[in-house]
């Protein structure tokens, strides 16, 4: 890189928030998607919006691809810098601006941890809803990127609908102030549009949030089921009779037996075929008439046991084994393949089936843990990177599990985001002219095409479907 560049960015930036050498930069060749790698020509972290507009006004002038990266937790290759250029990280922006109690939102910096936003409004009675599985590393402005998901949002919703405001660095250094919060805003819904562009815009720096009260009653209840089918049949039976539990998981064996080897072991029946993690809020009334329907139901579907959370302590420790279910699977292989797809509900046992059988005929370990409630299957597929041939043939036991919940009525991702892994998949789902609406959108943001630069656009399509950039984002909201 230029050494006047480096010079002119580590004088913003200073001597810990400009990481150049090549050992360093080495962390920052990918994120939890590890099929592709490659290391960034610099990384700046800058401390502030200040900094950051100073950083992206330069690396502008010099034509510098940027990817934008929060703490690199995803898992579709979309913190990867594919085609080198600079990092921007917003490790260094972690702090809790605004917490407003009447109006329940808070301002907080796109580098927070989104476990942390929850701590910091706690006392007031409050939390911030989305919560990734991942929720104890990664960040609001990473969960932004992707409209990240997580366990209960089936009863809140994903990252979207929390989202009431953001301040954005464009990729010409301007600041794009969106940070008001706005119930239902007029013109343009920017933000909207903003949240889930996985970095292709611009960089998020400041964001406001909704906050919601914690309920008044939390009931928990582990139910533990003779068969996977079973235990995804009394998923679907559970929706269709419009029952509203805040959280439905199911685990299958191999990953409760992984869980259970584990450090987040949690007191799972090792011999069951699956559990399912069901999680009820609200009023007392409301959650003692929700849990009775709901184990009618399991009743129904042939459940073995039930167990309930006897107290926040045994809450947690359910809890810790379910997200931390990713991260126990490195006792089977050294590597983890998290696919996510969103399938029909009423498909539940049909699909799950037919991944884990699309993985077998492949010769492949494959096990199941997943947001049952949305529909938003994890087949997960444990491998060692070390063997070419059986990462080729993870990858095609991706690919045809993506072809058969999409013919299923499904979609791409349900909050993993597209990044690289998804990106030639993109076909299945939208027409040549959708896709060419996408680029006009992306070129409306990033006319230079410099921003996260060979992300969820197939290639083919970017090759084939250029068109003239229209005008600029305003920076006035609307």
């Amino acid at each position: 890189m230029d050494a006047a560049l480096l010079a002119a960015l580590g004088a913003i930036v200073g001597d810990d928030g400009l990481i150049g050498d090549a050992v360093r930069r080495k962390p920052y060749e990918c994120d939890g998607l590890t099929f592709h790698k490659r290391a960034p020509d610099l990384v700046l972290l800058p401390e502030n919006t200040e900094q950051t507009v100073h950083c992206m006004r330069l690396l502008c002038e010099a034509g510098v691809p940027v990817v934008p990266r929060g703490a690199g937790t995803g898992l579709a290759g979309g913190a990867t810098p594919l085609e080198g250029g600079v990092v921007v990280g917003t490790a260094r922006m972690r702090r809790v601006l605004e917490v407003d109690v009447v109006d329940r939102f808070a301002r907080v910096e796109a580098g927070l941890v989104n476990l942390d936003l929850s701590r910091a409004c706690a006392t007031h009675g409050l939390f911030y809803a989305p919560d990734p599985s991942s929720q104890m590393a990664c960040t609001i402005g990473g969960n932004v990127a992707n409209n990240s998901g997580g366990p209960h949002c089936f009863k809140y919703g994903a990252t979207t609908r929390h989202i009431l405001g953001l301040k954005i660095v464009t990729p010409e250094g301007e600041v794009l102030d969106l940070s008001e919060p706005e119930v239902d805003p007029t013109g343009y819904d920017l933000v909207g549009l903003f949240v889930g562009s996985e970095g292709m815009f611009g960089l998020a720096t400041e964001i406001t949030t909704r906050l919601v009260p914690l309920p008044e009653v939390t009931e928990t209840l582990l139910a533990v089921f003779p068969s996977l089918e079973a235990c995804c049949d009394s998923v679907t039976e559970i929706i269709a009779a419009r029952l509203e539990p805040s959280a439905i998981e199911i685990l299958d064996r191999m990953t409760i037996q992984a869980v259970e080897a584990s450090v987040y072991a949690a007191g799972y029946p090792e011999q069951a075929e699956a559990v399912l993690l069901l999680e009820s809020e609200g009023s007392a009334a409301e959650v003692g008439e929700n849990v009775a329907d709901m184990r009618a139901i399991l009743v129904r579907h042939g459940v073995l046991e039930e167990r309930r959370a006897r107290d926040e302590h045994e809450r947690a420790r359910l809890w810790a084994g379910r997200k931390g279910a990713f991260g126990a699977m490195g006792r089977i292989a050294p590597d983890l393949y998290v696919a996510d797809v969103v399938v029909p509900r009423t498909k539940l046992r049909e699909l799950v089936l037919a991944s884990t059988r699309i993985a077998h005929a492949r010769g492949l370990t494959i096990s199941n843990v997943f947001h049952a409630g949305d529909g938003n299957l994890h087949p997960n597929i444990s491998y060692d990177r070390r063997d070419a041939d059986e990462v080729e043939r993870v990858l095609d036991a991706g690919r045809e599990i993506m072809k058969l919940c999409v013919a299923a009525g499904g979609s791409l991702s349900g909050e993993h985001g597209i990044g690289l892994e998804k990106r030639e998949e993109m076909e299945l789902v939208f027409d040549p002219p959708s896709l060419e609406r996408m680029l006009r959108v992306r070129s409306a943001w990033d006319r230079d095409g410099r921003m996260n630069p060979g992300k969820l656009i197939p290639v083919r399509v970017c090759m084939e479907l250029r068109t003239p950039p229209p005008a600029p984002i305003s920076k006035a909201r609307g």
